[in-house]
């Protein structure tokens, strides 16, 4: 590769991080960047999910089924 070519190629990344940085200098200046607005609150208007004693059961049984599957998986592919 021609060194005059590779100059071209450096200028070229120059120029888009330059122009990249304008861009984000411009953002921070406005305060309109990504994010949650200041004083919106950590967990404003968020409400805590309750499971019922009915769900937490169901959870468990079929939770105790997979591993049941799982072992006698195990079991039955350590046997061979």
């Amino acid at each position: 590769m021609e060194v005059s070519r590779i100059i071209a190629e450096i200028d070229s990344q120059i120029a888009k991080l330059q122009q990249a940085r304008q861009l984000l200098s411009e953002t921070g200046t406005t305060g309109r960047g990504p994010g949650r607005p200041k004083g919106s609150g950590k967990t404003a208007g968020r409400r805590k999910h309750k499971l019922s004693a009915e769900g937490r059961r169901r959870i468990s049984e079929s939770q105790k089924r997979r591993w049941a599957e799982r072992r006698k998986a195990a079991a039955k592919g350590s046997s061979k």
